[in-house]
């Protein structure tokens, strides 16, 4: 289990990273680009991923990381239910995401 705050200070440690409000969420931007969203009321993380980074992430039927369920998920969008994840799969997630928006 990660906590939001846990979430929120791995985002925050990658270089150049700023935090805003997006809509309910909290956004981490780098580049003025969101590489991830988090939700704290209910644990969860959303990430920027392009499909082929998201395949690698997503096991098949996975409960802990799984493709957002609209179309924004088969542009690449990721959620992670932090209830279940380990601080490994967080961090090395978040920090796929922000490399693939920090690169553009």
């Amino acid at each position: 289990m990660v906590t939001p705050e846990e979430a929120k200070n791995i985002a925050l440690s990658f270089e150049g990273t700023d935090e805003k409000p997006h809509f309910q969420r909290t956004a981490f931007t780098v580049n003025g680009k969101i590489f991830a969203t988090l939700l704290a009321k209910d644990g969860t993380l959303n990430l920027m991923f392009d499909p082929q980074t998201q395949f690698i992430f997503c096991l098949p039927n996975s409960d802990i990381i799984f493709p957002v369920p609209n179309k924004w998920g088969l542009k690449g969008a990721t959620t992670i239910n932090l209830n279940k994840a380990t601080k490994k799969l967080v961090t090395s997630a978040l920090q796929e995401a922000y490399k693939l928006r920090k690169e553009k």
